[in-house]
């Protein structure tokens, strides 16, 4: 269940780490990377925007200054941080796309924001983690638990983060204020735990997150997939070049391909917009020649790495949703 909105703001946060060392500047987010004149989302989601899916009855209010977190469990050397720790440590921007693995197929349950938090890998790395620990299992503040893969967050150049900015700004409290966790390419319910206040190093074995504990999969990587924003379903246009866009993901790997097919049609390579990273979102379009009446467009999407999004249709559990997401519309 969605917590309720919490409408003051922290304290303490991102404006606290200005003057410290970033030791990682995200890109500058070109003009080219998003074509909101054809219809797709703006590329960085606000804040108020972003998706929410959590299980608060009520979001958790709590100051920097109180927050701490302890990393233990199978490590060599247990460690206790609190917030000043974590703003003495290099800082890190990344523009990530989170998606939420209970998202339908041409869902919302999907955003970009660009995240200011401290490396996950350096921290698990100085802590030392021990053999035969495959699974983080974090806690958030309100006792809400998961597990995340070890080897994918010791995974060179992953860039899974203890976030405390987004957008700029602290992380708004129902976004996880004062520090969240954030790990490009794997469904947030086993990687983005808000609130984060331990974090412990076991197996899957030894103990099982909310989620996986109600039937879903254990490890949750995002799947290839695309989206169609425009036209909107049974929406009427006039006769002549119809612009069909919309976006597509698969990260961390990227988008290398979408293509559009119209009323059954051969499938078209639509135009790609500017790649700002394969842990993001990528936006694209393309344009048909359409008399009057009714028509449905499908779009799918290639990642990098050759994967193509299949039209094998599956609901959300237990590991994301799939299939060729489709819109129908007339034109007179």
């Amino acid at each position: 269940m969605a917590g309720a909105r919490c409408r003051r703001r922290p304290r303490t946060g991102h404006g606290a780490a200005r003057g410290r060392r970033i030791a990682e500047r995200a890109p500058a987010i070109p003009a080219s990377a998003a074509f909101p004149e054809s219809g797709t989302s703006a590329f960085v989601t606000s804040n108020a925007d972003f998706y929410r899916i959590d299980t608060a009855l009520r979001v958790p209010v709590l100051s920097a200054q109180d927050w701490s977190l302890r990393v233990h469990g199978m490590v060599d050397t247990e460690l206790t941080l609190s917030f000043d720790d974590l703003l003495s440590r290099p800082l890190h921007e990344r523009p990530v796309t989170l998606a939420c693995v209970s998202n339908t197929v041409g869902g919302d349950l999907i955003s970009t924001a660009t995240f200011t938090g401290v490396d996950l890998r350096d921290l698990l790395m100085e802590a030392g983690v021990r053999p035969g620990a495959d699974q983080l299992f974090s806690t958030s503040v309100d006792g809400w638990y998961t597990g995340t893969p070890v080897d994918v967050l010791l995974e060179p150049g992953r860039g899974a983060m203890l976030a405390i900015g987004m957008n700029g700004e602290a992380l708004p409290f129902e976004h996880g204020f004062p520090v969240r966790m954030v790990v490009p390419g794997l469904y947030g319910y086993v990687s983005a735990t808000k609130w984060v206040t331990d974090l412990e190093l076991t197996t899957f074995d030894a103990k099982a997150g909310y989620w996986l504990q109600r039937g879903w999969a254990e490890r949750g990587p995002i799947k290839t997939q695309s989206r169609i924003d425009s036209p909107r379903g049974f929406a009427e246009l006039p006769a002549g070049r119809v612009t069909v866009a919309g976006i597509a993901w698969s990260q961390p790997k990227g988008i290398a391909r979408v293509e559009v097919s119209v009323d059954g049609g051969p499938w078209q390579e639509a135009e790609l917009a500017t790649e700002v990273s394969g842990d993001t979102w990528r936006m694209w379009r393309a344009g048909f020649d359409l008399g009057p009446g009714g028509h449905r467009v499908q779009s799918r999407a290639t990642a990098a790495d050759g994967t193509l999004q299949t039209a094998v249709q599956a609901d959300p559990v237990p590991d994301g949703a799939t299939g060729w997401p489709d819109v129908s519309f007339s034109v007179y």
